[in-house]
């Protein structure tokens, strides 16, 4: 273990056995944080780099233990159940800990560079037999700098494929830096139009096109493309990025990730609203797929 690695950093999710997010069996690592709003975020609880609490309004018996152990006033009781002031919460799960039905659960934990390698460890042996390892992902990875390049280095220390899962949305400096231990990048491109893509995430995609290049001509990539209806999925826009990728990011393999709506109801479990999409039909998505191979 590297020296000075006990610094702490937010994690939401430590996913083990997963198999979607680089090659062979994999942990992938979720950190909080990220500097992008996508307005169809499927993991609304990794946006902010803070704990939050999901409140599953169902469960509560309006016992209103909440609302008296809460140092900051934030819960209170409504007719049929409680609420959470998400201005005035501060994270510190007092009432995760102490509501007797389960109606709340903390989101986002802080963990130090060895917690994390001690979980992910335990599963070398699927790692070494699937040409696994670890996956970084988000959030952004990015936004924690410092702590995602403690976990990357500490994995490869430890002889294990790296994965960094990365929106590109942060400086050429702290890609390079994480680079150095990375093994595969996934790289998230949502569509090459820049005032729409400002529109939908909250920022030009310049640095992120700009990164992708960069990032193309050191290291093996794969770009990913989420197929959010209405916005991207149509033949038009994926031709368009296929012929960048062909252009500008030479042999390098495109991922078309249909949508899902998983993620619709933590929306109001965070006291956000939500949007509802219909998801992509099976045939749609192998039309897409057709566009896509006859477009490189």
């Amino acid at each position: 273990m590297h020296s000075g690695e006990k610094q702490r950093g937010l994690v939401f999710n430590i996913q083990r056995y997963s198999i979607h997010d680089g090659p062979g069996i994999r942990a992938t690592v979720f950190l909080k944080g990220c500097p992008l709003k996508c307005f169809w975020c499927q993991n609304p609880e990794s946006q902010m780099e803070k704990p939050e609490i999901f409140l599953f309004a169902d469960r509560c018996s309006r016992c209103g233990q909440c609302v008296g152990i809460c140092p900051t006033g934030a819960s209170t009781l409504l007719e049929d159940h409680s609420t959470i002031d998400r201005n005035k919460c501060i994270g510190c799960a007092k009432c995760v800990e102490i509501c007797p039905n389960e109606a709340r659960a903390l989101v986002g934990r802080y963990m130090t560079v060895d917690e994390v390698m001690e979980e992910v460890i335990r599963d070398r042996k699927f790692y070494d037999n699937s040409g696994g390892g670890v996956t970084l992902s988000g959030g952004e990875p990015a936004a924690q700098p410092e702590f995602a390049l403690s976990i990357l280095r500490n994995c490869k220390e430890e002889g294990l494929h790296t994965v960094l899962d990365t929106c590109g949305c942060t400086t050429w400096t702290t890609i390079k830096d994480l680079l150095k231990y990375t093994d595969l990048v996934l790289y998230d491109i949502k569509c090459l139009e820049p005032k729409k893509h400002c529109i939908a995430t909250g920022k030009s995609n310049n640095l992120i096109l700009k990164n992708a290049r960069e990032i193309a001509k050191r290291k093996a990539m794969r770009v990913r493309v989420p197929l959010i209806p209405g916005f991207n999925d149509s033949s038009e826009q994926i031709i368009t990025i296929a012929k960048f990728v062909a252009t500008e990011l030479g042999s390098v393999h495109i991922d078309l990730l249909p949508y899902n709506n998983w993620g619709e109801g933590k929306y109001e479990r965070l006291g956000r609203r939500s949007i509802h999409l219909e998801k992509q039909t099976e045939e749609y998505l192998e039309n897409l797929n057709k566009v896509l191979d006859a477009g490189k």
